[in-house]
C-alpha cells in the first residue's frame, strides 16, 4: 500500500500545532497558506499539483501514481478518525457529562450483572443490540462466540470467564450467536481430516460437536440451512462447555449463576433467548442441553 514518504509533511496540513518539515520546525503562519492552497487544489482539480511554496512557480510539479494514491489514502484515514473524534466528543457531551456521577462511580470499580460472550463480527455489537450501558456487562468477543472446554487449556475467553465469575461475581453468563456467522460457516465447511495451520481452523474446532449433531439432525437440508442450525447448536455446545469449569458448575448448582443462550438474526432483526436448565441437562449426562424460559423478541 502506497504511503507518503517521511520527507513529506509530518502532520495533517490543516492540523493545529507547529508542523515539522524535514525534521525542522517552522512557524505555522509561514506554512499554512501554502498548505491550504495544496489541499484546495487537491479537492477541486483532477490534475493535482503540489505547490512547495507560493513562489517561484518552477517548484510546481504534477503528482503521479503512488504519490497521489498515498495522499488520497492519508486523507481518507484522517476522515475516518475525524468521524471517531466527533463520536467521542458527542459521547463526552451527551453521555459522560450528563451522567457524570455515574461515570465517576464507574471509575472506582465495576459490578456488572452479566458476562457476555459474543462474536467478533462487526455487525453484532451486544451493547447496540441489547442496550447495555457502561458497567452493566463484562464482555469478551471471539470468532463464532465459542467457549472451549476447561480441559482445552488457557485462552482469552476462559481467562475472561474466570475473572468475571470469580472476581466480579457476575450472576449471568450470556452467550450470543447470530445469523450468517462466518466462523460457523468455516466450521461446517472444513474437512474432518484436513491438515491446516490456520488459526481459524484451530479455533472453530471447539464447535466440532455442534457440527456433528447438526449433520446428524439436518443432513437433508441445504448447506445454508445447516449453517443456521449449527449457529444455534454451537451456542448450546458452549453452554455445556461452561459446565466443564468446576467453579462455574459449582455456582450454577448453588443457584448463584445462570447460563443463557441468545441468537440475533440480523437479516430479520429478531432475537431469541433461552436459559440452560441445569438439572435437566445433568440428567441427560451433560451431553445434551435442556433449556427453559425461551423467549422470542421481534
Amino acid at each position: 500500500m502506497a504511503a507518503l514518504q517521511p520527507t513529506s509533511l509530518s502532520k495533517h496540513p490543516l492540523s493545529s500545532g507547529t508542523p515539522t518539515i524535514f525534521g525542522s520546525k517552522v512557524q505555522s503562519g509561514d506554512l499554512l497558506p501554502t498548505q491550504f492552497r495544496f489541499w484546495t487544489s487537491f479537492r477541486s482539480k483532477t490534475g493535482v499539483k503540489l505547490k512547495a511554496s507560493a513562489e517561484p512557480p518552477a517548484l510546481t510539479r504534477e503528482l503521479k501514481g503512488d504519490e497521489l494514491k498515498g495522499i488520497m489514502e492519508m486523507e481518507s484515514g484522517c476522515d475516518l478518525f475525524d468521524k471517531l473524534k466527533n463520536g467521542f466528543l458527542s459521547f463526552k457531551s451527551h453521555k459522560y457529562m450528563e451522567n457524570l456521577e455515574c461515570y465517576q462511580a464507574l471509575a472506582k470499580g465495576q459490578a456488572p450483572k452479566f458476562m457476555v460472550i459474543a462474536c467478533a463480527d462487526s455487525r453484532v455489537c451486544p451493547s447496540t443490540i441489547l442496550g447495555f450501558e457502561p458497567g452493566e456487562a463484562f464482555m469478551v468477543r471471539n470468532v463464532a462466540n465459542m467457549v472451549p472446554t476447561y480441559e482445552s487449556g488457557p485462552s482469552e475467553t476462559n481467562a475472561a470467564l474466570e475473572f468475571a465469575v470469580n472476581s466480579l461475581e457476575v450472576e449471568n453468563v450470556f452467550i450470543i450467536g447470530h445469523s450468517c456467522c462466518g466462523g460457523i460457516r468455516a466450521l461446517m465447511s472444513m474437512q474432518d481430516k484436513a491438515e491446516s495451520s490456520s488459526f481459524i481452523r484451530s479455533w472453530v474446532i471447539v464447535g466440532k460437536n455442534a457440527k456433528l449433531s447438526t449433520k446428524a439432525a439436518s443432513s437433508n437440508l441445504s448447506f445454508d440451512q445447516q449453517c443456521t442450525h449449527c449457529e444455534k447448536e454451537s451456542i448450546n455446545n458452549s453452554l455445556l462447555n461452561l459446565l466443564t469449569y468446576p467453579w462455574i458448575e459449582e455456582k450454577v448448582k448453588k443457584g448463584m449463576l445462570s447460563l443463557h443462550g441468545g441468537y440475533y438474526d440480523f437479516v430479520n432483526c429478531t432475537f431469541e433467548k433461552w436459559t440452560l436448565d441445569y438439572k435437566g441437562s445433568i440428567m441427560n449426562g451433560k451431553n445434551r442441553v435442556v433449556v427453559k424460559d425461551r423467549l422470542f423478541w421481534c
